[in-house]
């Protein structure tokens, strides 16, 4: 088919041996523009994966494929089989590392384009990383919350592409933060079902090996090709096509303002001349008398009125109403095997009281109130509350208070653990049953923990909050500082 390409005239003229690395050149080029398109369809939803192409593609766009076919493709099956709001979120992952790996493709045959086109073509990775956050806020409900919040939290790994001169350690921070919740994940499903310890384990090896891909090929940032064309927002270097628009013309001459210089100039030229006479410029100025003057002859200033002070200030419209905030109504439901209580604004009697040691409480939104838990209960988590008080008997998995704000948790009972993160101001009153308790903080301020003594008074401790780091010759050893003074 591809003889078509060999003319008898070009036979005439150039040896066999050329003629064949010329149709081996022409292969080469059609295959590679095919993976470019197959790898394009499946970006925008096409039919195909990512590594679809099997044409001659560049090493490191190789590598990629082979991290999607492995780890990659692990997760997502892994995924298909717990199903739900986990398959849904896969299927979103898959095609985040579709269109990363177009933007590969595009590197690897293009040069470095400028910062205004880089981030053009970097938005259908971002646009994805969007709605894999997103997706997670609207599900807020759903009973796998935990694996959805690992994957929203670490998804902006696929950013590397733009984290030069450290692609490598950025990945890994946000690994780090997606482990907060495969954590959970693991101590909800450890003894309950094998599949979900090994989904994270797969998920947590595919930042992992991308890690270990970028070390090896983009070890400061995306690698461009240094002899290719420039790369567009296409994704595709610019080969011909219209001319580029003339540059605009010349920027109009000056004003003249000599005496030639129209309308304008008499008066131009009498200003100057009077600037130019210095001292004698108020020669010509007239004097005034008192009783010329409007604050010193009340006949004037009878006759001239109120003298305004100032500007009005400004009065809004009282026609235009500004739109009240949305306030989402209030929830205190059992929801399966889950306490939903959200949405409370200075609600102080809030009390569960029928629980089960199965049910689990989750606390969204609850600003200057208090909440009950009465009984044993398997968990309790406070996320973005404000000035919210938690009482409760026993728990015996873990308490969990997230991005909140001037909170205080009182344990009537026993807990195991209690996991402090991204909070500022934090109180947690223990019980003398529960002081072998197990505090967990991370980017969190201004926590103190309150033990009560014999008198049955509580003694205030800071959690720390400032570490030092050393060297032993082995290992790193962190212990915490106090702050002199």
């Amino acid at each position: 088919m591809l003889c078509c390409f060999h003319s008898p005239e070009h036979s005439e003229t150039t040896p066999a041996s050329d003629g064949m690395a010329e149709l081996a050149g022409l292969v080469q080029r059609l295959e590679v523009a095919v993976g470019r398109l197959e790898s394009m369809s499946s970006c925008s939803g096409g039919g195909g994966g990512p590594a679809a192409g099997s044409g001659a593609v560049a090493a490191y766009v190789e590598a990629f494929d082979n991290l999607i076919s492995g780890p990659v493709a692990q997760y997502i099956a892994l995924s298909q089989k717990i199903g739900g709001d986990v398959q849904k979120h896969a299927e979103m992952m898959k095609q985040a590392f579709s269109c990363q790996r177009q933007l590969l493709v595009t590197a690897s045959s293009s040069q470095k384009p400028s910062d205004s086109v880089l981030t053009s073509m970097l938005e259908p990775v971002s646009k994805v990383i969007q709605e894999v956050q997103s997706f997670r806020e609207k599900s807020r409900s759903s009973p796998f919350f935990n694996h959805l919040s690992a994957v929203s939290e670490s998804v902006p790994a696929l950013g590397w592409v733009a984290m030069a001169p450290k692609p490598g350690p950025y990945v890994k921070e946000m690994q780090d933060a997606a482990m907060f919740y495969t954590n959970r994940v693991l101590k909800d499903y450890k003894e309950k079902d094998k599949t979900h310890v090994d989904w994270v384990s797969a998920y947590l090896s595919v930042w992992t090996e991308l890690q270990a891909y970028i070390k090896q090929h983009h070890t400061t940032g995306l690698s461009w090709s240094k002899t290719g064309p420039v790369a567009s927002a296409s994704g595709a270097a610019p080969r011909g096509g219209a001319p580029a628009p003339p540059p605009p013309g010349p920027p109009p001459p000056p004003m003249d303002l000599s005496s030639g210089g129209g309308s304008g100039a008499p008066g131009h030229n009498a200003l100057f001349a009077s600037i130019n006479k210095g001292a004698d410029i108020t020669k010509g100025l007239k004097h005034v008398s008192d009783n010329q003057k409007t604050h010193k002859n009340p006949a004037l200033k009878a006759q001239a009125g109120p003298v305004a002070s100032g500007p009005k200030p400004f009065v809004a419209n009282p026609s235009v109403k500004a739109s009240p905030a949305r306030t989402l109504p209030p929830v205190l439901e059992l929801d399966g095997k889950k306490w939903k209580v959200e949405n409370h604004e200075g609600a102080h009697g809030l009390v569960i009281s029928d629980t089960e040691l199965k049910q689990v409480v989750y606390a969204y939104k609850c600003n200057n109130s208090t909440l009950q838990v009465k009984g044993k209960i398997n968990s309790i988590t406070l996320d973005n509350c404000k000035k919210l008080g938690l009482v409760f008997d026993d728990v015996v998995g873990i308490v969990e208070v997230i991005n909140c704000k001037d909170v205080k948790v009182q344990v009537m009972g026993k807990v195991p653990t209690i996991s402090i993160n991204k909070t500022d101001g934090c109180h947690v009153y223990l019980s003398k049953d529960s002081l072998s308790c197990e505090i967990i903080s991370a980017k969190s301020s201004e926590m103190n923990v309150l033990v009560p003594n014999k008198d049955g008074e509580y003694t205030e401790i800071p959690v720390p909050e400032q570490f030092k780091t050393v060297w032993d010759g082995s290992k790193l050893v962190t212990t915490a500082t106090e702050i002199a003074g």
